[in-house]
């Protein structure tokens, strides 16, 4: 298995032309594909940059702080112990044998992208989502072993219908049915928790909260202009009467 990052690094040569509780560090790859930098092991380097901009990375690759300028300080590489693959299958009249499902998902780990079976903490089906979670620590990971950040990597591509293996195509089957996927998300949860700020927040959410506070400002300005009008209809009506007053006392 070809790490993630040379990988990467190769895809993007070729394109310039019922849920469980998450862990509370747990976070999603937000930025996608980009052209990384890797060390000659083929692993990425902790340091990544598109120019002027930089950001540090987990061993699988994925953004942990936020984006600054080129003198970012990225001392260590930080692992990625714990990978949460969730799946959510395309809606069926009856829920698959999860005996099967975690049979089938764990031989295809193990022989396809040749990851040891005890990196695979478990295999969890709740119609209609399949969880899978990959946990491999520095510890217990050795020279010779595959890494989860590529696993997953590959794993995800297959599942989306972009694999890498173009002439073995994943086909993920249970009898004589095909299992389509409707969403695949995978969640990272590094050794050392993320570094991300509310700068981090997503355009979508930064636009929401935008919105609030626009619509909160109209409301005040039109409730102080709305009180200041009421105030000088008053006036005049009170100035109004008491000329008739004095017309009649006249």
């Amino acid at each position: 298995v070809t790490s993630k990052c040379l990988l990467m690094k190769a895809e993007m040569k070729g394109s310039k032309s019922g849920r469980r509780e998450k862990p509370k560090d747990a976070f999603e790859d937000t930025d996608g594909l980009y052209d990384p930098e890797c060390e000659n092991t083929g692993i990425f380097k902790a340091k990544q940059c598109n120019g002027t901009t930089c950001w540090c990375v987990n061993t699988a690759g994925v953004r942990r702080t936020d984006k600054h300028d080129a003198d970012l300080k990225c001392d260590q590489l930080v692992r990625t112990m714990w990978i949460i693959i969730e799946m959510k299958h395309a809606e069926r009249s009856a829920p698959l044998d999860a005996e099967s499902l975690q049979r089938f998902f764990k031989e295809t780990i193990t022989h396809r992208y040749t990851l040891d079976g005890r990196y695979i903490s478990s295999i969890v089906y709740e119609k209609p989502y399949i969880t899978i979670n990959l946990k491999q620590n520095s510890s217990e990971k050795s020279s010779g072993d595959v890494d989860i950040a590529d696993v997953a990597y590959y794993f995800e591509k297959d599942v989306k219908g972009d694999s890498v293996f173009h002439d073995n195509i994943l086909n993920v089957s249970f009898g004589s049915e095909r299992l389509n996927f409707e969403k695949t998300s995978v969640y990272y949860v590094d050794e050392i928790p993320p570094e991300f700020s509310m700068k981090s927040l997503t355009p979508g959410l930064i636009a929401v909260i935008v919105v609030v506070i626009v619509a909160i400002v109209a409301g005040i300005v039109v409730l102080v202009l709305t009180r200041r009008r009421k105030g000088k209809y008053v006036k005049a009506e009170v100035k109004e009467m008491n000329e008739m007053h004095r017309g009649l006392n006249a």
